[in-house]
């Protein structure tokens, strides 16, 4: 069984909920607050080791309170700190979400995230039937040199290229399986997508991606599924209905369970199924980090 490497970002989420989305310069009365643990690395970490795998985390957090209960939480999960280091005189990475029927939106401030190096991800020791998961909320040279280290061994690189911002081929050419959603498609193939598009405008645009024709590449489309492009041939893995509640996670919820999925052998169409069903849970309940499912609701929800 391989294990699960995740290099990335933990966050403290502070989220309010309201009735709706303040408009530019507006003010609206709030529901409640709720501080959440998150960031993209902690959420994709949590659910590859809520689901079952071997996990490592591979980050930074600030020596004040909210790194404090970041690391106690990630604990608790079974996520492995041991290459999580603290850093004195930054803050821990935050981000501020508003919640307002079941959309949200997010400013994140990186904090000690930014400071995480290629000297970081030199710390692991990977191997044959490892993965290696990042998202770009560190540096994309450090992401890049934790690719090069896992392609070295054998391992798997999955990358989540969210938020999304610009990126170069080299550290695209390092990338097994991409996974992203419809705007991060659209900003990287550099065309404007709406996630009420068509499925063949997805795979146009993901086919224009600058990446390899054996890449597998994963495009979340919430209710709509997944489409997944992989060898150069599309295959839709159907959404499942259900009531969510906040999708703040989903995305992480996805790419850490198929992570997890590969990390125990099992075959990538068989793990795109798994990690849809395992998304669908996540949106069912508040926060990104705890909403991540475990593996026994995954598998009532695949077989009830």
């Amino acid at each position: 069984m391989g294990r699960v490497f995740v290099a990335g970002s933990i966050n403290m989420d502070v989220v309010a909920t309201a009735d709706r989305h303040p408009k530019v310069g507006e003010t609206v009365a709030g529901n409640a607050v709720h501080y959440f643990p998150g960031g993209k690395g902690a959420n994709q970490a949590v659910a590859a080791a809520k689901l079952g795998a071997t996990t490592a985390l591979i980050g930074r957090l600030g020596r004040d309170a909210f790194g404090q209960q970041l690391r106690t939480f990630l604990v608790a999960q079974g996520v492995d700190l041991a290459l999580v280091k603290d850093i004195a005189g930054i803050h821990s990475g935050t981000a501020i979400i508003t919640i307002a029927d079941a959309d949200n939106t997010i400013v994140v401030v990186p904090g000690a995230n930014a400071l995480v190096s290629a000297e970081d991800v030199a710390a692991p020791v990977l191997a044959k039937g490892d993965v290696a998961v990042s998202q770009f909320e560190i540096p994309q040279a450090t992401i890049g040199a934790f690719f090069k280290r896992a392609r070295a061994a054998g391992a798997t690189t999955i990358l989540n290229p969210a938020p999304a911002m610009a990126c170069g081929p080299e550290l695209l050419e390092l990338v097994d399986i991409m996974i992203l959603n419809e705007t991060e498609l659209g900003f990287i193939a550099g065309t404007a997508l709406a996630d009420t598009d068509a499925p063949e405008r997805f795979i146009e645009a993901a086919r224009r991606l600058p990446t390899d024709a054996d890449k597998t590449i994963c495009v979340t489309l919430g209710k709509r599924g997944v489409l997944a492009l992989m060898g150069g041939e599309p295959s839709l893995i159907a959404g499942r209905a259900v009531k969510a509640v906040d999708t703040t996670g989903a995305g992480d919820c996805f790419v850490g369970a198929l992570a997890a999925q590969l990390a125990n052998g099992k075959a990538i169409r068989d793990a795109l199924e798994y990690a849809n069903a395992a998304a669908s849970i996540c949106v069912q309940r508040m926060g990104a980090a705890p909403s991540m499912p475990t593996a026994a609701e995954v598998a009532d929800a695949l077989h009830p």
